[in-house]
């Protein structure tokens, strides 16, 4: 797809982005004395040696593939690297409907033409991305009326995919049809057809382009959860249904300081049992800097294992990174403050990173047989009444430590890239033993440390403190939507219940209807523990006169420790414009920082900012 989870949210818009702030080349290239299999000595560049990533794959009946964009075609060291090691390219951005079809009829398909000479000139297959998506459509699409909008969405498909006929290996069809809950995303498309626009879309493209494979393409559905479940549901009554659908599409944006995506392998397995191929179609691993070698070596940990899964399922076709160079790469211009997340820096040099992946994909020479250190020092470091928190001392490896895996009475409960563990969701009163071990990128495991005992409290304490913290994440304030990131932080001592937390944001609600949707468009939380709702306030104060209220399902927020961001978005059911500038609890911010106009309520009480 492209680079977006929420419809209009900047903040996940997947375009490959040009530049790298100086700071970030030179953290790029302190990165090179990575611990990772196969990693040249410190201080080393790691060389790309022959065969190439394609190469490998190909030996394994996969492609290996990257991403790229139109103004990347100029730099001649760039396309060195991008013709000659991966054997297909996706375009970002210039085949999106913004940029083919900018006026109803109008085609333009110069950059997208661009993208498929190169190709051609370097023996390359192309993936079409996106026919159909929320985000980066033009303006006249959101204005046509319900009974306009499955013409134009045929009419688009039949012009884009037939100029393309015979040209495009496989399309990503749909991209991004589900929230992160696994209900569908509202889009022009939903609201005017329901799902089955989705089924109108693959048959308009199998018309305009009968030989090029159709995929649905989406984003944390890499793991088992709601929304692989979602799009699961959704493959298996489309083939049902007879709708032509050749694959599912798995982005793997992913993060090191989010967990790795659960039994990736069983999930794609189980799509490829509905009788569809399956892609890993813009994977880079991001991490929040400055870099360090725990960051690196989780980094490297991802990728092996995104590639081992693949590698894993017969009907898994091939892997695309989105772009192979942080050069290019769109994360520094969406998540603020994390980056290097290709394997290849900002001066096109290979990182060893791009070892481990080779090394996954079967090239020979690495020589790892070494297991790291065994863990030493394992210590209870905190308890509560459902969990117990743990630290040990870092094991040391002849490559590098990539992780460590800790069990709980001889079963493993949980890995960590870092020396520390909470396990949770554990009895009260209870004693429990544990154990750590460390692995490398090789494979390697050390033996178990010595056990440690831990025992839960008999009561959940008290001691929390909370905050909340906001950023703008739209800069147009008189559109029709308004979309705060929102992020809770507690400062105090203890940890707070959850479902015990409301947040309010306060706005105006300008003319127009007096209804009103809300959605979570993205959560580290996970937006199926969210609810949003918005009421009158009943206030007199300029710019708040309604609010969102944002609560939680479950769970606990540790001391110390924060949600993490929520991007939320709500707007009128007539989609009315709002008039932002003087919203109470608005800020023109883009990090996040103290909102002290922003509520935060703790079983009905005020604890943080002013209510107006």
């Amino acid at each position: 797809m492209t680079l977006a989870p929420a419809p209009p949210y900047r903040s996940r818009h997947r375009s490959i982005r040009r530049g790298l702030t100086a700071a970030l080349i030179t953290a790029a290239t302190v990165l090179l004395p990575v611990t990772a299999a196969g990693a040249a000595p410190t201080g080393t560049a790691v060389a790309a040696a022959s065969p190439t990533l394609n190469e490998l794959a190909a030996a394994k009946g996969r492609y290996f593939a990257s991403a790229t964009d139109n103004p990347e075609l100029t730099d001649t060291s760039y396309t060195a690297t991008l013709g000659s090691e991966f054997g297909q390219i996706t375009p970002g951005n210039s085949m999106k409907w913004d940029t083919t079809e900018p006026q109803r009829g109008q085609f333009s398909f110069a950059k997208g033409d661009a993208v498929v000479s190169f190709a051609q000139a370097h023996g390359q297959d192309v993936r079409g991305h996106t026919l159909v998506w929320h985000s980066q459509l033009p303006g006249w699409v959101s204005a046509l009326p319900a009974s306009e909008v499955r013409a134009a969405m045929e009419s688009h498909i039949a012009g884009e995919a037939g100029h393309y006929k015979g040209r495009i290996k496989a399309w990503d069809v749909v991209n991004e049809p589900f929230n992160d809950d696994g209900t569908y995303r509202t889009s022009p498309f939903y609201n005017a057809m329901g799902k089955d626009y989705i089924a109108y879309a693959l048959q308009a493209a199998h018309a305009a382009d009968p030989g090029a494979k159709l995929y649905i393409n989406d984003y944390n559905t890499d793991g088992l959860g709601a929304k692989s479940d979602a799009m699961y549901n959704l493959v298996r009554d489309l083939k049902a249904q007879g709708v032509p659908i050749d694959g599912v599409g798995f982005q793997a944006h992913l993060a090191v300081q989010y967990g790795f995506p659960t039994q990736m392998q069983q999930n794609l397995q189980r799509f490829a049992d509905l009788g569809v191929d399956v892609a890993v179609t813009e994977l880079d691993v991001r991490m929040v800097l400055p870099a360090d070698a725990t960051k690196l070596a989780a980094q490297s940990d991802y990728y092996r294992r995104v590639t081992e899964a693949c590698l894993g399922v017969s009907r898994c076709v091939g892997i695309t990174i989105w772009d192979y160079t942080d050069k290019y790469s769109w994360v520094p211009g969406t998540f603020s403050g994390q980056g290097l997340a290709c394997l290849w820096d900002a001066n096109l040099q290979p990182k060893p990173v791009l070892d481990v992946v080779r090394t996954a994909l079967g090239a020979t020479g690495s020589g790892d047989t070494t297991a790291p250190s065994v863990p030493a020092g394992l210590t209870v470091t905190g308890t509560s009444s459902s969990s117990v928190s743990l630290s040990w001392t870092a094991s040391t490896d002849s490559v590098g430590v990539t992780g460590y895996d800790i069990f709980r009475g001889g079963t493993q409960v949980g890995s960590s890239t870092g020396t520390s563990f909470t396990n949770s969701g554990l009895s009260a009163s209870t004693s429990y033993s544990f154990t750590v071990r460390a692995k490398d990128a090789a494979g390697n495991v050390s033996a178990q440390s010595s056990p440690v005992t831990g025992a839960t409290t008999a009561g959940s304490g008290g001691g929390g403190s909370l905050k909340v913290q906001y950023k703008n994440n739209d800069s147009a304030a008189g559109d029709n939507q308004i979309k705060p990131g929102l992020q809770l932080v507690n400062t105090g001592s203890g940890a707070v219940a959850l479902s015990s937390v409301k947040i309010r944001y306060w706005f105006s609600g300008e003319a127009g209807s007096s209804n009103y949707s809300a959605w979570c468009d993205y959560a580290v939380v996970g937006c199926g523990s969210l609810s949003q709702s918005v009421s009158s306030s009943g206030s007199s104060t300029a710019g708040a006169d309604h609010y969102l209220e944002v609560g939680f399902s479950s769970g606990s927020l540790a001391a110390g420790a924060s949600s993490g961001e929520m991007q939320l978005r709500f707007a009128k059911s007539d989609w009315s414009n709002f008039s932002e500038a003087d919203d109470y609890s608005r800020g023109t911010n883009t990090s996040f920082a103290d909102a002290p106009k922003i509520g935060v309520y703790v079983n009905g009480t005020l604890v943080w900012g002013a209510a107006p």
